[in-house]
């Protein structure tokens, strides 16, 4: 692998664990107070939020690349969050919005730039 290759695994890397974090976080907060799950839920997912806020620093880009990127990334990991935990497979317009969605991340973060 090359050092470019191995810089957009981590960058990738990165953008799941931010994902999981929010994602994970935004659910522990939502079960909270959508679905009156103990208090501790939203304590636990106030905590994934804030490493959340931190994982995206250590990519390689600006801010402002680095969030428009992530939701792209974003849009993804909520599809799959909202089909295996709260088991809504997500249908032909989810997937095709999905992919539209993945393409602009790889344009924005990856694309050959001189």
């Amino acid at each position: 692998m090359t050092v470019q290759s191995n810089l957009i695994l981590l960058s990738l890397f990165y953008f799941l664990l931010a994902g999981l974090f929010e994602i994970g976080g935004g659910y522990l907060v939502w079960l909270w107070l959508r679905e009156g799950k103990s208090l501790w839920l939203a304590v636990g997912g106030a905590a994934l939020l804030v490493l959340y806020g931190i994982v995206p620093t250590l990519q390689p880009a600006h801010f402002g690349r680095v969030y428009a990127a992530y939701g792209g990334v974003f849009i993804i990991l909520s599809l799959l969050w909202g089909w295996q935990i709260d088991k809504t497979k997500p249908d032909a317009f989810d997937l095709l919005g999905g992919l539209i969605a993945l393409i602009g991340v790889f344009i924005i973060m990856y694309w050959p730039r001189s």
